[in-house]
Order: C-alpha cells, then sequence, then structure tokens
C-alpha cells in the first residue's frame, strides 16, 4: 500500500524540491486537488525549514491554491520561493510542474497551529455528525459505486452519512455531503517522529475529500477546481475526521464548495472553501461512469 508519507515526501532538487505521486492519489486519471495541495505544502515547509531559526513546531496554516492544469501521477518538480521569514509567520510560494507545464501555483503561510480550546465555538455548527460512523456509514470500498474512480480511498478510509448521498439512490438532495475519513492504519504514519506533522498534511487532504456536492442535483462528472483556498488550524487529534461539504450559492457556470473538518476530540481542524466549474449533466451514464 503506498503511504501518505510517502506522497509529502520531497526531495531538494534545483530551484526546489521533487516528489513522486503514486496513481493511489487520483481520482479517475488525474491527481486530487487536496494531494497536490499537501505535496505544495510540505515543499513549502521544506523550504522554511532550510535556515536557521526555523521554528521546529511551526507548519503550514493557510495554503491558497490555483490549479492550472491537471497533472498525471508520476514525478512533480516543486519550485519554491521564501517570500517571508517572520518571527510570527512566514510566506513561501511554491508551483508544482509537471513536464515543463505548472499545475498549482500556490502560497503557504508557515505559523505556529492553535493548541488548547478555542475562545468560541458554535457547537450547534461543528456537532454535524458523531465522532465515529455507525454501522450505517457508507464505506467507499469494494462495489461502491465510487470506488473505482476515487482511488484515494484505497489509502484513506472515507464512510459517508448516507442520508447525505441521495444522488447514489438517483434522488436528488440538498448540495451537502458529511462524512468520516481516516488513513488506513498501513499508511496512517503513527509511531513516526513526524507523525503531528503528516497529521496536519493530512488534514489538507481532507478538506477537499468529498464528491463534489452538486451530484446530489444529479450533475454528476469531472467538476474541476480553479481555486481552493484551506485554512489549517491545529494537529489533528488521533481517529476519525468528520468532515461537511455544502455549497450556498450555485451558478450556471460556477459553484463554490466549502469543506468543514472536525477532529475526534471536536475541534475544527481545517476549513476549505473553492470554486469549481459545474460538470456536464450525462444522465444516460450510470453513476460510476460519471463520477
Amino acid at each position: 500500500m503506498a503511504t501518505f508519507a510517502e506522497l509529502v515526501e520531497v526531495t531538494e532538487g534545483e530551484g526546489g524540491y521533487t516528489a513522486t505521486i503514486d496513481p493511489t492519489w487520483t481520482v479517475g486519471p488525474k491527481v486530487h486537488g487536496g494531494a497536490m495541495l499537501a505535496v505544495c505544502a510540505s515543499a513549502a515547509l521544506a523550504a522554511y525549514r532550510s535556515a536557521d531559526g526555523a521554528s521546529p513546531t511551526a507548519a503550514p496554516i493557510l495554503v491558497s491554491a490555483d490549479f492550472l492544469s491537471a497533472p498525471d501521477p508520476g514525478p512533480v518538480a516543486l519550485r519554491t520561493t521564501v517570500v517571508k521569514r517572520g518571527r510570527t509567520t512566514s510566506a513561501v510560494d511554491v508551483e508544482l510542474i509537471q513536464g515543463g507545464r505548472a499545475a498549482v501555483r500556490a502560497s503557504v503561510t508557515i505559523a505556529e497551529p492553535e493548541t488548547g480550546d478555542e475562545r468560541y465555538r458554535d457547537d450547534a455548527f461543528v456537532d454535524f455528525l458523531p465522532p465515529e460512523p455507525g454501522g450505517d456509514a457508507t464505506a467507499v470500498a469494494g462495489d461502491h459505486p465510487m470506488a473505482g474512480v476515487f482511488h484515494v480511498a484505497e489509502v484513506a478510509d472515507v464512510r459517508y452519512d448516507p442520508t447525505s448521498t441521495p444522488f447514489l439512490r438517483g434522488a436528488e438532495g440538498l448540495p451537502e455531503t458529511r462524512g468520516w475519513v481516516r488513513l488506513r492504519p498501513a499508511a496512517d504514519g503513527a509511531g513516526r517522529p513526524d507523525a503531528a506533522e503528516l497529521a496536519m498534511l493530512f488534514a489538507l487532504l481532507a478538506g477537499d475529500v468529498s464528491i463534489p456536492v452538486v451530484a446530489n442535483l444529479q450533475l454528476l462528472g469531472w467538476a474541476p477546481t480553479l481555486q481552493l483556498t484551506a485554512n489549517v488550524r491545529r494537529v489533528p487529534a488521533p481517529g476519525w475526521l468528520r468532515f461537511r461539504a455544502s455549497a450556498s450559492v450555485i451558478g450556471e457556470r460556477w459553484f463554490e464548495e466549502d469543506h468543514l473538518v472536525v477532529d475526534s476530540a471536536g475541534h475544527v481542524v481545517v476549513s476549505t472553501r473553492q470554486l469549481a466549474m459545474l460538470p456536464t449533466r450525462r444522465p444516460t451514464q450510470r453513476v460510476e461512469e460519471q463520477l
């Protein structure tokens, strides 16, 4: 099994770093957007740490990425530029390049993550699911319609609240999905000295883990992301991450999708917003062919 640590492992090279993205981290033939975000953040962190005085506990707390093209799995180059080194925050620009073509352009802010309890938290907003999936949760595995397309599920255990995926029954519903995600034990990096770092990077991927919520309007197919901004607040507590993905406005061509990710301790770990293009509706195809 591919591991998450292998995904975000970067090697110093000319102008920055290199990495190799395993085919596991794909949706269909193309690399998953959250996986690319995690790789860019890992390169930014390496660039930040390349100079003396870097804090060993600082982490990527904000990543804003423009998706310029859809790369294939395999080798990528990561061109990094340290824009600022500060006592409170540092900033690193990253370009993910494949075949001489930029696929992602990201701005990454490095700082100390949150610790302790929040000063204020709207529990009604955060407690949208129990900390762990129940027996009725739908796992993306086996003969699940998404399993043959969402290859990330081979490494990440993803389970949906079945009431939030009416599109799988051929029905329509609200543009919102809810579920749980965690790395499978063989890929989670538990016990490694960099386990906290890996957990924060995986949280970035979790902020883009849901199928596009417009699927619940029977708008199925590839919904390419143009821009995604992720705020990573803290190191997640061990265990399942709960996610809720939703859209408040869906246009004729574009829609915004928000993810909220909560850890097993009830802390908000990640919030993301992305602008994506609506897929083309093809109702004559089976669900798994459209995803």
